[in-house]
């Protein structure tokens, strides 16, 4: 399994040449390339791509908006993200069930609801391919079944807006927003994930010399026992 990072920036204004594109993640396997989020900075650039299948976590503009002109191939999402993207010219349309497993091209996916927005609902998406198991949550406040998301993976790539505080509010009984990267460290740290990758690069990680925030990600893991750094436009890994 050979994962590339096309994107790292959220949904802000700042880019640079290491956080240029809205974060998407390819992933590789047996010769096939599914696509995960499709933020707006990928709008008229898909069907050059030629993903053979794409998976949306949620429907925020920086995550789903490159859809807006179509999609080359199948495309995967929840019912509530199909709600607010159901006027999108897609032809090749799956719903998918949270913590219902499915396939994509020997891939195993399941979706895990995660607290982040009232108005787009998240998932974070529990990814299996031959030894290898990753947790991809971009965007998020919390994981609701955290044990179950994160037992037993290889690696966490998870929300980067901020470093060590979160950037939280409240909306009636719900939070919204975004968990610090420390927080997520924690979490890492008391599930045994061994490796972080931090993805959605917010302006603190974005606007800062990217030795300094990578080293101070790296000081985080550490403290946690997790092996943790920033991921860039273009970065790629490999998993048995």
């Amino acid at each position: 399994m050979k994962l590339k990072f096309l994107g790292t920036r959220g949904e802000i204004d700042l880019k640079t040449r290491l956080h240029k594109m809205h974060s998407s993640l390819e992933i590789s396997y047996r010769g096939h390339a599914v696509m995960i989020d499709c933020g707006a900075d990928w709008l008229g650039r898909i069907r050059q791509m030629r993903p053979d299948a794409i998976v949306i976590t949620h429907a925020h503009p920086d995550h789903a908006w490159g859809l807006k002109g179509g999609a080359p191939c199948e495309v995967y999402a929840t019912a509530e993200t199909w709600g607010s993207i159901g006027e999108f010219p897609i032809s090749q349309r799956a719903s998918i069930q949270p913590r219902s497993p499915f396939e994509i091209h020997g891939l195993m996916l399941e979706a895990f609801p995660v607290e982040h927005s009232t108005r787009a609902p998240a998932v974070g998406y529990r990814i299996s391919a031959g030894r290898s198991t990753i947790f991809y949550a971009p965007d998020l406040v919390y994981i609701y079944e955290t044990h179950q998301a994160l037992s037993g993976i290889r690696l966490y790539v998870g929300d980067g807006a901020s470093l060590r505080r979160p950037i939280v509010r409240k909306r009636g009984a719900a939070l919204v927003g975004h968990a610090a990267v420390r927080t997520q460290l924690g979490w890492c740290g008391r599930e045994g994930v061994p490796k972080a990758l931090i993805t959605h690069c917010g302006s603190e990680i974005v606007g800062m010399n990217s030795r300094t925030a990578d080293k101070i990600v790296r000081d985080l893991g550490l403290e946690r026992g997790v092996s943790a750094q920033i991921a860039f436009d273009g970065f790629g890994i490999v998993l048995p």
